[in-house]
């Protein structure tokens, strides 16, 4: 089997952080989004990856190369514009070569991995699978109708939602998906939605199978998203400490991580948190539920349910928490119980 991961979007939801990155190079516990699609894929023994790209094409080449750090081997495809999941999954019709693959949005994070999944679509006689996942609200998602365990058919983003089960962004197909997509028309909205995709599939009395996940699952096209998932990503962490990190009269409690050359300075922690690696922290509270990244600074600081992106200087702010803080930032003075929303090289100060 081969993957396919898509990263094409432009992430409007994420802005600000979205107007000078990838929405899925965005860190969730100090790693970006993109990585952990890919790394689950070559877990599950998927190892020749395509990967769809758009706008942020050359971003994204940055940050996953070759793929050979995580031991896979990618081949990049530019989608001209945003047509939709189903659009992107049928530019890589000569990549999948006529084999099985899994399709896999750039921008999710599903906690546990797929091995289970992809095991059991290899096995079967499927012309695809879906995973599906009860949620509060299925409002936002395509949204699967059963009859016992069989897929009757799929409703894309219904006012009225028929059930709670969400179509998430992990799916495998055989090759009989082309001929689907090359006779799909666009939607409303100028897509090629892969709702009509797998009802295509269904309409030609070909077998869709289903399975729902009790895994954590976030679809991180929020902010709320992001902290969610950070929260998440880290409770799974196990402590580590570098043995180059330094800490001078500081405390660490519960699930800590700290990166190469970091020192800590008269701080107290409180896991789970991340720091990076060349960080500098000085009596500052930090925690829980934090993720600082690479060559930050922070004194005199209290930061909870935050991340604090790489680069970034964060000096005498009491309280700051339920907040993202973007690369190359200075945030100075803010006051307790402040939420701060900051792109990349932005600039606050608290007014005298």
């Amino acid at each position: 089997m081969k993957g396919i991961v898509l990263a094409g979007g432009v992430g409007s939801r994420l802005r600000p952080f979205t107007y000078s990155g990838a929405k899925q190079l965005v860190p969730v516990a100090n790693t970006p989004v993109l990585h952990f699609p890919i790394r689950q894929l070559v877990q599950a023994g998927i190892t020749d990856i395509a990967v769809v790209v758009g706008d942020t094409e050359a971003q994204i080449r940055a940050a996953l190369g070759d793929g050979s750090p995580f031991g896979a081997r990618l081949t990049y495809i530019r989608q001209p514009a945003p047509l939709g999941i189903a659009h992107a999954a049928g530019l890589c019709r000569d990549f999948a070569g006529g084999k099985g693959f899994v399709l896999y949005l750039g921008d999710n994070v599903l906690v546990g991995g797929i091995d289970a999944f992809v095991a059991s679509f290899r096995e079967s006689q499927a012309a695809a699978s879906v995973i599906l996942k009860q949620v509060a609200d299925p409002r936002a998602f395509g949204v699967a109708v059963l009859d016992g365990e069989r897929l009757t058919h799929v409703v894309e983003k219904p006012a009225n939602p028929p059930t709670d089960l969400a179509v998430i962004g992990v799916y495998a197909f055989r090759p009989p998906v082309f001929e689907v997509i090359e006779s799909q028309q666009p939607s409303a909205r100028g897509e090629l939605e892969i709702a009509d995709t797998i009802n295509g599939l269904l309409a030609l009395g070909l077998r869709v199978d289903t399975s729902v996940t009790r895994a954590h699952w976030i679809d991180t096209g929020k902010m709320e998203d992001i902290l969610a998932a950070n929260r998440t990503v880290l409770d799974t962490f196990e402590p580590a400490t570098d043995p180059s990190a330094a800490l001078h009269g500081s405390a660490l409690h519960g699930m800590v991580q700290l990166g190469r050359e970091s020192s800590l300075d008269g701080c107290t922690v409180h896991g789970p948190v991340v720091i990076g690696s060349r960080s500098r922290l000085r009596n500052s509270v930090i925690g829980p539920y934090v993720a600082i990244g690479d060559g930050c600074d922070v004194s005199d600081a209290v930061l909870t349910n935050t991340i604090v992106m790489e680069q970034s200087t964060i000096r005498d702010c009491p309280g700051v928490r339920d907040s993202m803080i973007g690369r190359f930032t200075v945030v100075t003075g803010a006051p307790a119980g402040s939420r701060l929303t900051l792109g990349d090289h932005s600039r606050f100060e608290a007014a005298e």
